[in-house]
């Protein structure tokens, strides 16, 4: 019937469809559940991931939480000694640095504190950061806190941690320390807080530091002055060099000397033209009409060399119309400074090409600088010791600056590079000198004992042993003139010169000595010889310039920076227009290197060995006195179990050659150990041997 009805392929038809009906039917459950089961995994996943970051969230928070809490408990711990007494003693600490440096320079007497300043006791303060410029350039992360934090969340230098109060604990730093032996709950209920606060130490008693090389940032270059051009047309410029080519040609052949103009060269001062002399003309004919062509071509001043060395021809040099200055932004953002890995690589300037000269220290090793006054010679230091503020880290270069006059130097006293506060006094700067060759000394002696050769390998050697403190930096003194060291002390300074200069380079420290008064008196021969590399600038005589150079050609230049720097290995000096640095450049640039430090780290060490060098005779005499504040100073350091001048300074209220006096004292009696750098000094006893001598001493009064 349903054949007849819809003949067999409708049949067909109706049964595919009957039998995918009823697959459908059977399938249509399972199906339905993967779907919904895989929906279910999904959403299931969802509400996971979000309970995971919700986990995350709340951790996070207790964390946070937990910190304000320990940060608040830290405050209110500080605050129990009281806001006037905290606030007053972190016044009193910058202030007896800032005096005890002004005392060493101007050998004053004790320091006078003021207790009524108020200085803003927060923490969690950040610094900016700032890009620097240059191979070694490197963003060091701001400190998180007020007292710093070094790198990895490490505290250096026995400095506070604001987020962790249990390291503080450990450090001493958890409960004050008693002074008279009594134990906390008998001085509360004996003593009145007041003074309870009087009797125990502050945390400005204890000699805590914060490095500064960690969080050195290096200049930014735009401290630094753009280059300003103002020249003339290109097309105008070429015209007049042709046809002053042309008309010094025709001078030559005027004086019969057949040569011709192959080149010309115009640099920021001077313009250079290449004369081939054909053969058989002889080249001191053309030195000896040295005055007949600056008559002729107009000039103001003329230079011949002959001949030009590494090609066939003499140059006659001429002043430019106008001098183009050439910026220390434009040599420091050079390719050859930026390149150069050495940390005491300078800037010097351009040549006549126009190419950027950049010198390093390391391999000249020693520098002499002469030249009359406003010839560029002040320029130049500013400009070195710039170049490296540029280039390295306060723990990689010291700086020993020495400056008789007084005025050159004295705005880089506070920068983090400085060994010492600028010397201005020429008995202190002998001493200086003393002091750098006792230190080179010691150098050698530490090389030999690790078998080392030069600075590099032996801190290398000590970096891969893990002994990071023992790494030593590279020593660049400067001395500004000379002429007022040799008047002072003239046997003394060329002694040390000297023998610097002969030895110091291996042990990584570099002399560079500046003089506006070049004659024989001053630059000895001795000294001349053992410094190799020079720089001469305009100077008024022939004689002065062969006292530099051992050559004429100074006396030639045009000054405003223009100099002839003659490096070792290099034969014949090359015609160099010096990079200038403004006053206010230079001000810049110290006051954003000052900024990241709160207050210099100068070395007591050094600063305590110039002192005694220079004490009088009868004031040594009476170093072995007793001081009648020594029994306070050894009470003081026993129960600190640390000992150093600026903190017997601090708590006496004496200046500094009282101070190292009394720590002298107690070093021969045995209380204390040896100086070792800017590290305090290891106390040798206890309070209980302090108590056991004191009882002593008191048994044998009696008897």
């Amino acid at each position: 019937m349903i054949v007849s009805l819809v003949g067999v392929p409708g049949l067909y038809i109706f049964s595919i469809v009957v039998i995918f009906i009823c697959l459908l039917l059977i399938m249509n459950t399972p199906v339905s559940r993967f779907f919904e089961k895989a929906k279910e995994r999904r959403e299931k996943r969802r509400e996971m991931q979000a309970e995971r970051e919700k986990e995350k969230l709340e951790r996070k928070a207790e964390q946070l939480e937990r910190r304000q809490q320990q940060k608040q408990a830290e405050r209110e711990r500080m605050a129990g000694y009281g806001p006037e007494t905290v606030e007053a003693a972190e016044r009193s600490r910058m202030t007896a640095r800032q005096k005890k440096i002004l005392g060493y320079i101007r050998d004053e007497g004790p320091e006078q504190e003021k207790e009524d300043e108020i200085l803003d006791f927060s923490l969690g303060e950040d610094r900016e950061k700032k890009n620097g410029i240059g191979t070694g350039d490197r963003d060091e992360e701001a400190r998180d806190d007020r007292f710093g934090r070094g790198r990895g969340g490490e505290r250096e230098g026995g400095t506070f941690d604001d987020g962790n109060e249990d390291d503080i604990k450990s450090e001493g730093f958890g409960t004050p320390i008693i002074v008279g032996g009594f134990s906390p709950k008998k001085m509360e209920e004996k003593l009145t807080k007041a003074e309870a606060e009087k009797s125990m130490l502050k945390e400005e008693d204890f000699n805590v530091t914060v490095s500064s090389s960690e969080s050195y940032r290096f200049p930014p270059i735009d401290l630094l002055n753009k280059p300003a051009r103002k020249g003339r047309n290109p097309a105008e410029e070429e015209s007049s060099l042709r046809a002053k080519a042309m008309k010094l040609e025709e001078t030559l052949h005027s004086f019969n000397i057949d040569a011709q103009v192959t080149n010309v060269t115009q640099g920021p001062a001077v313009t250079r033209y290449e004369v081939h002399p054909n053969s058989g003309v002889k080249v001191k004919g053309i030195k000896n009409l040295s005055d007949d062509i600056a008559l002729n071509m107009e000039a103001k001043s003329i230079r011949i060399e002959a001949p030009i060395p590494g090609k066939p021809a003499v140059g006659i040099e001429i002043e430019n119309e106008r001098i183009n200055m050439v910026t220390i932004r434009e040599i420091i953002d050079s390719a050859a400074f930026k390149k150069s890995q050495s940390k005491i690589t300078f800037a010097v300037g351009k040549d006549i090409a126009g190419k950027a000269i950049v010198a390093d220290l390391k391999t000249m090793p020693h520098l002499l600088i002469a030249g009359s006054t406003g010839s560029g010679k002040s320029v130049c230091i500013n400009s070195i010791i710039a170049s490296i503020l540029y280039k390295a880290r306060p723990d990689e270069v010291k700086l020993v600056l020495i400056d008789p006059k007084v005025v050159e130097l004295a705005n880089y006293n506070g920068i983090p590079h400085l060994l010492i506060p600028v010397v201005t006094e020429p008995a202190k700067a002998a001493a200086a000198l003393n002091w750098a060759v006792a230190e080179m000394d010691d150098r050698y002696k530490k090389f030999a004992e690790e078998g080392v050769r030069e600075l590099a390998s032996y801190n290398k050697k000590m970096a891969g042993k893990g002994e990071e403190e023992s790494v030593m930096p590279q020593v660049v003194i400067i001395i500004d003139e000379l002429a007022d060291l040799m008047m002072a002390a003239p046997s003394q300074v060329e002694e040390s010169i000297c023998r610097l200069a002969q030895k110091a380079r291996a042990a990584g420290m570099h002399l560079i000595v500046a003089t506006q008064r070049p004659s024989v008196d001053v630059i000895t021969g001795v000294i001349k010889a053992n410094i190799p590399s020079r720089i001469a600038f305009a100077v008024s005589s022939q004689f002065d310039s062969r006292t530099i150079l051992d050559m004429s050609g100074a006396e030639k230049l045009v000054g405003k920076g223009d100099m002839l720097f003659n490096p070792l290995g290099s034969g014949k000096p090359v015609r160099v227009q010096g990079a200038f640095i403004s006053d206010k450049e230079v001000n810049d640039l110290i006051e954003f290197v000052k900024d990241q430090v709160e207050e210099a780290e100068y070395s007591e060490n050094v600063m305590d060995s110039i002192e005694r060098a220079n004490m009088p005779d009868a004031e040594k005499g009476d170093r072995d006195l007793e001081d009648e504040l020594l029994p306070d100073a050894i009470e003081l350091v026993v129960q600190a179990q640390q000992a150093s001048v600026s903190m017997l300074q601090r708590r006496f209220r004496i200046g500094y050659n009282r101070a190292a006096r009394i720590i002298d004292m107690m070093e021969d009696r045995q209380i204390v150990g040896p100086s070792d750098g800017s590290r305090p000094r290891q106390v040798l006893i206890s309070e209980e041997d302090l108590m056991n001598m004191q009882e002593n001493t008191k048994d044998m009064e009696e008897e």
